[in-house]
């Protein structure tokens, strides 16, 4: 089996446990389920925002531990003092190093979007998302059928939340093309083999449906990118490693951002 094959039939194991051990009865109980979610499409959208969403994330099966011992707290509060327009966080703990309550103590600390990213098959992590604290929740076309897709959309859309619809190539954005996603992400990395194209975003920029905002996810690395990316369209740009591996993540935000305001 390929990477993103293990990962699916390790987290069908997961969500299994994790509805035996905690009840959807029991996650509606939590102090966020309630509460009113941050739009990410408004805050991507504002006037002058940067449009970065910044991930906190500790390793990825591709690289392997890129900040073992990072403190969720710190550096997702350093990413929105920075202007981060949303952040997205890593909830999958075997591939991805997540700890419990990363993304609880996220939305605890900050006031913009968090999106739950994660490989999301079932309607149970949908309710966990909004538990957690989630505004946002990722559905990956490659791993979902396009009638899953729906059902798992009207479920978040039900709960208050945001979808973010990840393709990664045309038959992805035709297949899903009547998607009630209010977002679609193009991942430039292949989920199967994790290897990266940084073109892909802006190869399929123009299949997108234009009523949706546009996220372009992986292998951003400069302002250029970023400034290239726009021109195809996108308004959101998913940053991760890039920050991550620095030894201030926050710092690196910020430091791309000024670059891009005084590039504009």
């Amino acid at each position: 089996m390929n990477i993103l094959d293990n990962i699916v039939q390790a987290k069908r194991k997961e969500v299994a446990e994790r509805r035996s051990l905690y009840p959807v009865a029991l996650l509606e109980k939590s102090k966020f389920f309630d509460t009113r979610c941050v739009s990410m499409k408004y805050y991507l959208e504002e006037k002058n925002a940067s449009g970065i969403i910044a991930e906190f994330k500790r390793k990825s099966p591709s690289r392997g531990w890129i900040s073992r011992y990072a403190k969720v707290r710190e550096v997702t509060l350093s990413y929105m003092q920075a202007g981060a327009a949303a952040l997205s966080v890593l909830t999958d703990e075997f591939f991805f190093g997540a700890q419990d309550k990363d993304i609880f103590y996220a939305r605890e600390l900050n006031y913009c979007p968090v999106l739950r990213k994660d490989f999301i098959i079932d309607e149970y992590q949908v309710y966990e998302s909004r538990s957690m604290g989630a505004d946002v929740v990722l559905l990956i076309a490659k791993i979902l059928s396009p009638a899953r897709v729906r059902s798992l959309t009207r479920v978040a859309h039900s709960l208050g939340m945001e979808v973010l619809l990840e393709v990664q190539d045309e038959g992805e954005i035709l297949e899903n093309a009547g998607a009630e996603a209010d977002l679609i992400g193009v991942n430039n990395r292949n989920l199967r083999d994790f290897s990266l194209n940084f073109e892909n975003s802006a190869r399929l920029a123009s299949l997108l449906p234009e009523d949706k905002i546009g996220v372009a996810e992986s292998g951003i690395e400069t302002a250029a990118d970023i400034r290239k990316l726009k021109q195809a369209g996108f308004k959101g740009f998913l940053v991760g490693t890039r920050f991550m591996r620095h030894s201030d993540p926050g710092q690196a935000c910020r430091e791309l951002i000024k670059k891009l305001d005084d590039e504009d």
